[in-house]
């Protein structure tokens, strides 16, 4: 088999459970969703936000939490499968590391982009403006994020194979920092200037800049390069890290 035939099948085996029974992606959409519906409107009254409208603001910061909530979780199904050897009956195959990677991150990053798609629709009637190419960029910047985060999921979830309750420690240890230092929620410059500074170094703190600027319909601009370069850096930390993982989940 190819590594691009493996990658398929692995695509196909672990999307069938959410093409059987599509609500469980609209559930993984709630947390997300509950920000928009409870957070959201607060933005409103707090003048000053870039970009004019709070939606425009705020609905980018919603779709890269989509991503950071959905894709660092990932690794549960694989600690599952894990769990009850259906992992290592697909490792006696001769289907590459590589590819099973692949094709599992591909799942994610199309189980992404359609929850973004469907956020994107719900916001438009409360007065999100789309700006077509800006959102098409955005949305490729969104699935190179999911690729990449995905893929430190999966490698975290073979590093705890043997303590799966450390998977959950570290990515709920990780995940809540990141996203209120990335400005993510509100504007880092309204807090004290270490959050800037530690902000600084985060790279989803691009990102939703990244986004932000390509929502609001400007492309060519400095903080997309910042943001593509963030994610260009985390898909392939990721796609490494989780390579070498999968190398090594049998031993």
């Amino acid at each position: 088999m190819t590594p691009v035939r493996d990658a398929t099948t692995i695509f196909v085996r672990e999307s069938l459970p959410s093409w059987r029974s599509p609500l469980g992606l609209l559930f993984s959409m709630l947390q997300p969703l509950v920000f928009l519906a409870l957070f959201g409107p607060l933005l409103a009254g707090i003048g000053g936000l870039p970009g004019g409208s709070s939606w425009q603001w705020f609905v980018p910061a919603i779709l890269l939490m989509l991503a950071l909530f959905g894709t660092t979780g990932t690794g549960y199904n694989l600690l599952t499968e894990m769990q009850t050897g259906s992992h290592e009956r697909l490792m006696v195959t001769p289907m590459s590391r590589s590819a099973i990677l692949a094709g599992r991150s591909l799942k994610d990053v199309v189980e992404l982009l359609v929850q973004a798609v469907l956020i994107i629709a719900i916001t438009i009637p409360l007065g999100f403006t789309l700006h077509p190419v800006g959102a098409l960029l955005g949305l490729g910047l969104l699935a190179l994020v999911g690729l990449g985060v995905g893929a430190l999921s999966h490698a975290l979830a073979i590093a705890c194979r043997r303590q799966q309750e450390m998977f959950y420690m570290v990515q709920q240890t990780l995940l809540f920092p990141l996203l209120l230092l990335s400005g993510l929620l509100l504007p880092l410059e309204m807090g004290p200037a270490w959050m800037s500074t530690v902000g600084a170094l985060n790279p989803f703190t691009y990102v939703v800049e990244a986004l932000r600027t390509l929502f609001s319909g400007t492309v060519a601009d400095l903080a997309v390069l910042h943001g593509w370069a963030a994610a260009a850096a985390l898909a392939v930390l990721g796609l490494a890290l989780g390579d070498r993982g999968m190398s090594r989940a049998e031993s």
